[in-house]
C-alpha cells in the first residue's frame, strides 16, 4: 500500500511542475519566430529601403502574432489545470 501512495504523491508533486515546463516549452517557437521576424525584417529594410513603411508594418503584425502564441503558451497551463 505504501508505494502506491508514493506513486501518487510523486504523481501529484509532478503535476504542479507541469504547467511551468509546458510554458518553457511553449516559449520556444515564439521566440524563434521573432527573431526571425526581425532579423528578415532588417535584412529587406537594408536591401530595399524605399519599401522600408510597408516591410516594418509586417514587421510588427508578424511580432504581434508570435507574441500572441507566447501569451497563449502562457495561459493554456492555467486553464487545462482546474
Amino acid at each position: 500500500m505504501s508505494a502506491a501512495f508514493e506513486i501518487a504523491a510523486a504523481a501529484t508533486g509532478v503535476k504542479g511542475n507541469l504547467g511551468a515546463v509546458a510554458y518553457g516549452l511553449a516559449a520556444i517557437g515564439p521566440g524563434v519566430g521573432i527573431g526571425l521576424v526581425f532579423g528578415h525584417s532588417i535584412e529587406a529594410m537594408a536591401r530595399q529601403p524605399e519599401a522600408m513603411p510597408i516591410i516594418r508594418q509586417n514587421m510588427f503584425l508578424g511580432f504581434a502574432l508570435c507574441e500572441v502564441l507566447a501569451l497563449l503558451g502562457l495561459v493554456v497551463p492555467f486553464i487545462f489545470s482546474a
